[in-house]
This record gives structure tokens, C-alpha cells and sequence, in this order.
């Protein structure tokens, strides 16, 4: 049995090692926000130098090939198209500074705006995705964990790999061609009506549950090893409890990593998925700014995606780095 000074010296060890878990974080902060800001920096300036760079013209997709001559220079000149490509971009940069995203040549309205318009398709797309990924990657990851080696997790796995394997711009038409055209269940593009967004929402979202779910399924057999989940049922703990409060909670660690890695392939995968259905929101919006040529709107969409994708990410991180406190002193094996 310790003695009196040893649990004394044991507790202020402890008390010692959680204020410098809780000093790290500030710096770990910095650290992360620091990367995160180089990061979305690299990509304003590589989508700005690319879409300058790579052949047409706005001003040839504006006003037609039968435009004069002064025609294309005044219109060039009142976009800003006839400065050079540095003092362009020092511009744009200026722009940001100011929260200023510039004017689409498009529709001469500011960009924000028309972001603001997109945005809330998006985010519905985005979440309905998600939901349908995490109550299919969870029921099927926790069914082949539980039900190892049978014909329920072959088939589960296997839904898996087809998932991971069929791409959206394939599996969008097909979902349109069985439960819009054969059986009539949901519109075919739009987003008119509550069932619009389910055949996208199962477009996006299938992908990422087969993903999740085999690391659910990895996760959660190694968890239901551990010595304290024998001890569980050893007290006599239901089924259901053994494997959702003590299996799938400390099996989520791992999961939470990937979710949050994945969600940038998600809103990737929303470009093609509303191009394929038709829904207005960021991702048809930057299609639409491509074929156009519309600079400033197409900055705008690859800087929005770009910062949700770091913000997933860093949130992630964090995430991380408060429940296991030793990631923030690089001290986790």
C-alpha cells in the first residue's frame, strides 16, 4: 500500500502534467491557425495564377466573336483585365484584406452576394450527406463488428468496397434513372420540394459511409478486445450497453480523425454531385463560373471550399488534441 507522501507525490505529478497539457494548447492553437493560413494563402494564389494562365476569355465569352475591336479593349479595361497579372493579383489580395470578394463579370452583382444565395443549397446538401454517411457507416460498421466473420459483415464489407468504388457521376444518373424516371419517387433535378435533396444526399453520401465504415468496423474490433470490456460484461452489462457505452465511444477517436479528413472530399464531391441533379449551390455555381470565365466568382467558390476544408480540418485537430491531451506535446506514440 503507497504511503501518505508517495500519493501526495503522485497527485501534484498529476496536477503538474495537466497545467502543462493546458499551457500547450494556446500554442498549439497558434500553431495550427499558422499552418492553416499558409495553407489557404497557397491556394488563393495557385487557383488565381491557373484560371489566368489557362486558354479564354472572358471578354470573348461576353460579348461574342462579331465584337469590334474598341469594343473588347474598353470592355477589358473596365473589368481590369488589361493591368498586369501581378498588379491583378496584388489587387485581389487587397480586396480580401477588405472581406471584398470583387464583382462578377457575369451578372455585375457583388460575389458575396451572390455566394450568399448558393450557400444555405450547399449547407443542406452537405449536411443531409453527412447524416446519411454516419446512420449508414455506424449500423454497418457495428454490424460486422458484432456479427465477425458471418454473411453479415461479407455483405457489409462488400457494400463498402462498392461504395468506395462507384463514383458520383455514375452513381447520380443511375439513382435518377431507377427512383426518378422507373419509379417516380423523387424529382430528377432541382431543388424543389423535401425529397429533392435525397437522391444527392445518397449520391454524396454513400461514398463517405463506406469509408467510415470499414474503419468503424477496424476500430470497434479492437476496442471489444480490451480487458475492460470483458470486465463490462463480466458484471453483467446488456449487449447494447457493453457495445455503445464502453465499445463504440472509445472507438470513435480514430473515426473523428477520418470524418474530418473525409469532409473536404465531400464538398469536392458536391461539385460533380450538383452539376449531376442540378442543384443550385456552390458546387453548380463554380461549373457555371467556369464556362463563363468568371474570374472573381470562381476565386470566390475554390476560397470558400478551400477555407471549409482547413476549417474541418483544424477543428479536427483540435478535437483531437483536447480529448487525448498528448497530441499537443507531440508526446502520443
Amino acid at each position: 500500500m503507497p504511503s501518505g507522501s508517495e500519493c501526495t507525490n503522485s497527485a501534484t505529478t498529476t496536477c503538474s502534467r495537466q497545467c502543462e497539457y493546458n499551457r500547450s494548447m494556446p500554442s498549439y492553437l497558434i500553431q495550427r491557425i499558422g499552418g492553416a493560413m499558409i495553407v489557404v494563402f497557397g491556394v488563393v494564389s495557385i487557383v488565381f495564377l491557373l484560371i489566368h494562365l489557362i486558354p479564354g476569355d472572358p471578354v470573348d465569352v461576353m460579348l461574342g466573336e462579331g465584337a469590334t475591336p474598341a469594343d473588347r479593349e474598353t470592355l477589358r479595361s473596365s473589368l481590369g483585365l488589361d493591368r498586369p497579372v501581378a498588379v491583378q493579383f496584388a489587387a485581389y489580395l487587397e480586396g480580401l484584406l477588405r472581406l471584398d470578394l470583387g464583382t462578377s463579370f457575369h451578372s455585375q452583382r457583388p460575389v458575396t452576394d451572390v455566394l450568399l444565395e448558393r450557400l444555405p443549397a450547399t449547407a443542406q446538401l452537405a449536411v443531409v450527406s453527412l447524416l446519411v454517411a454516419l446512420v449508414l457507416a455506424l449500423s454497418l460498421g457495428m454490424l460486422a463488428a458484432v456479427r465477425r466473420d458471418t454473411p453479415w459483415d461479407t455483405g457489409s464489407m462488400a457494400f463498402s468496397m462498392l461504395g468506395v468504388s462507384i463514383p458520383n457521376f455514375w452513381l447520380g444518373p443511375l439513382l435518377i434513372l431507377v427512383f426518378s424516371l422507373w419509379l417516380g419517387w423523387f424529382p430528377v433535378s432541382g431543388r424543389e420540394g423535401a425529397g429533392a435533396v435525397v437522391l444527392p444526399a445518397l449520391t454524396l453520401g454513400t461514398g463517405l459511409a463506406a469509408i467510415l465504415s470499414r474503419m468503424v468496423r477496424s476500430s470497434l474490433l479492437e476496442v471489444l478486445g480490451e480487458d475492460y470490456i470483458r470486465t463490462a460484461r463480466a458484471k453483467g452489462l446488456s449487449p447494447q450497453r457493453v457495445l455503445l457505452r464502453h465499445g463504440l465511444r472509445n472507438a470513435l477517436l480514430p473515426v473523428i480523425t477520418l470524418l474530418g479528413l473525409q469532409l473536404g472530399a465531400l464538398l469536392a464531391g458536391a461539385v460533380v454531385t450538383e452539376t449531376v441533379f442540378s442543384w443550385p449551390g456552390i458546387g453548380l455555381l463554380t461549373i457555371e463560373a467556369i464556362q463563363t470565365r468568371d474570374y472573381p466568382v470562381v476565386q470566390a467558390c475554390v476560397l470558400l471550399i478551400s477555407l471549409s476544408y482547413v476549417l474541418v480540418n483544424l477543428l479536427t485537430d483540435l478535437a483531437y488534441a483536447w480529448i487525448d491531451p498528448r497530441i499537443r506535446l507531440g508526446t502520443a506514440a
